[in-house]
């Protein structure tokens, strides 16, 4: 399953939330993140990163469109305004070609996009909303008011005015710029989600304890029935396709005030998800057919407090102290391995069946089912599966690796091993390889309690961090595998290099900016280079 989502920026809680939703559902994830520059965030916590134009070019569409081709992306999902309009208005296009995208129809969009037509939407939902007026000179609703953009988001360019003299000093600062009475009282968020056909699936307000540049730093959620129903209100007329984010103030007399609707993930969206509304899941759910829990049980009155958090995008030159290193395909060659397991089948079988397995695996075929069902002999699956898994392997490490290892010790370094795998095979390997002899710590995932601490989970590094007493600047994680083995240490802040190893079961695009190319001559000593400092 792939999703791919634009304007990624500090969304980092909703990455998260999706990886667990992923976890709980037990479901394959692959998360991609559009940016224009590189450098957001949140790019630390995707799977994959993709460079788009800005928003308002006119290639930005097709960009998209090229990604979720080659990738054959199944949903995007927006999070800021400015792309709003533009996708809602060529959903069908990425129809075309199989990626769903999670918006409302465009007629919705523009309501939300324009002020003017966002308080005559809630007017005619029967809500209650401060009225605006697009000449400053004709506005004559009383003092304080407030003036902000016709058309913008995050409180951008928006200010309470104590009179005339003032309103007419911003209003020469301001384009495009909406006046409108100011509502005094306590703020919230409805935070909704709604299945493909608008039909809410959960709907949770909150009030706004504490905001900095119009983003919620601390929350409590308010299952108001009251808010709730006037959310169903709005549902009903809006339909919104997904997440869709209401702002309204309660004033003294217990009147709702409703100032906009964004048609996204709000910034504070992962704080209902995490106070039962789970709507993560639920777009799993969806993308594969399966029901849903409507209006799940929330935690009413939960406060959540949010705080900022550094990653590092571009890596400087520090001393290493702790070097980390992946197993297969990255100290020895896991093809090695895999036709020493198909030489102890083959003796198992009989003989004479190495080729045959070989070959079928070449292909991209289950090897040993193949053979057995040849053979006639599927009922022993279990008995040969457990012959290869448990074999004494005939492998060896890479040329220069032993004297790389030796080196790195020689250097005061300390040097780790993180694995996944099956326990009883990776450490028949380690033995084969006499690694228990060569390095400090090693890690199998596995043994931490099943497949889930697998990579990309962070267990295991932050076990292995935790145990060296090392700030993360200091290590360094050596892999090949960008599907999954960077994510987690580039999160925690360790420096990462890749082993591209041509000969290897999982060469791809370079996840890193530092990658060296296993096999050329001299490929030891240029990983030596990679790792400035003494300890």
């Amino acid at each position: 399953m792939k999703i791919l989502i634009t304007g990624v920026g500090r969304r980092i809680e909703l990455i998260q939330a999706f990886r667990n939703a992923a976890l709980v559902l037990n479901k394959e994830l692959k998360i991609y993140g559009a940016d224009m520059a590189g450098t957001a965030p949140a790019l630390a916590y995707c799977d994959y990163t993709r460079t788009v134009v800005a928003m308002k070019d006119p290639g930005y569409i097709d960009d998209l469109l090229r990604i979720c081709r080659a990738e054959q992306i199944d949903l995007l999902i927006p999070t800021i305004d400015t792309d709003l309009l533009v996708l809602s208005e060529n959903k069908a296009r990425f129809d075309a070609i199989g990626t769903r995208v999670m918006i409302s129809a465009p007629e919705s969009i523009r309501i939300c996009r324009d002020k003017n037509l966002t308080s005559d939407f809630f007017v005619d939902c029967g809500l209650h909303a401060p009225m605006p007026v697009n000449d400053w000179t004709m506005y004559d609703a009383g003092y304080p008011a407030f003036i902000k953009p016709k058309d913008g988001s995050s409180s951008i360019n928006a200010f309470k005015v104590e009179n005339a003299e003032e309103l007419e000093v911003y209003a020469g600062q301001v384009e495009d710029y909406i006046v409108q009475p100011f509502v005094s009282g306590r703020e919230y968020t409805i935070d909704v989600f709604c299945d493909w056909d608008g039909e809410p699936v959960s709907i949770v307000p909150r009030e706004r304890m504490q905001i900095r540049a119009g983003e919620v730093l601390k929350t409590r959620i308010c299952m108001d029935p009251v808010m709730i129903e006037e959310a169903k209100a709005l549902c009903k007329a809006f339909r919104p396709c997904g997440p869709m984010t209401v702002q309204l103030i309660r004033d003294g007399k217990g009147v709702d005030w409703f100032i906009e609707i964004n048609p996204r993930y709000g910034g504070g969206a992962p704080l209902s998800m995490k106070a039962g509304a789970r709507s993560a899941e639920t777009v799993l759910k969806m993308l594969d057919g399966e029901a849903v829990e409507r209006m799940p049980e929330i935690a009413d009155k939960a406060i959540y407090s949010r705080f900022d958090q550094s990653v590092c995008i571009e890596e400087g030159r520090s001393k290493v102290c702790g070097v980390v290193f992946d197993l297969d395909d990255t100290l020895y060659s896991e093809k090695d391995y895999v036709r020493s397991g198909f030489k102890a089948v083959s003796d198992y079988l009989g003989g004479g069946y190495e080729e045959s397995l070989w070959h079928s695996f070449e292909e991209g075929k289950p090897a040993i089912d193949e053979l057995l069902c040849k053979l006639g002999r599927e009922e022993e699956k279990e008995a040969v599966l457990d012959r290869y898994r448990t074999h004494a392997p005939r492998i060896e490490l890479y040329d220069g690796v032993k004297e790389l290892l030796q080196k790195l010790r020689e250097q005061g370094r300390k040097i780790g091993i993180i694995t996944d795998g099956r326990p009883e095979g990776q450490k028949n390997k380690i033995a084969a390889l006499g690694l228990d002899q060569l390095v400090d710590d090693i890690l199998i995932t596995d043994e931490l309690g099943g497949v889930q601490f697998r990579k990309p989970c962070d267990i295991a590094f932050r076990i292995m961090q935790t145990k060296w007493r090392l700030p993360a600047g200091e290590m360094v994680y050596i892999a090949d595998n960008p599907d999954k083995d960077f994510q987690a240490p580039k999160q925690l802040g360790m420096r990462c290099i890749m082993i591209d190893n041509a000969d290897g079961l999982y060469t791809g695009e370079h996840a890193v900016k530092n990658v060296v190319y296993a096999g050329r001559k001299g490929w030891t000593e240029q990983l030596l280079e990679l790792l400035p400092g003494e300890c």
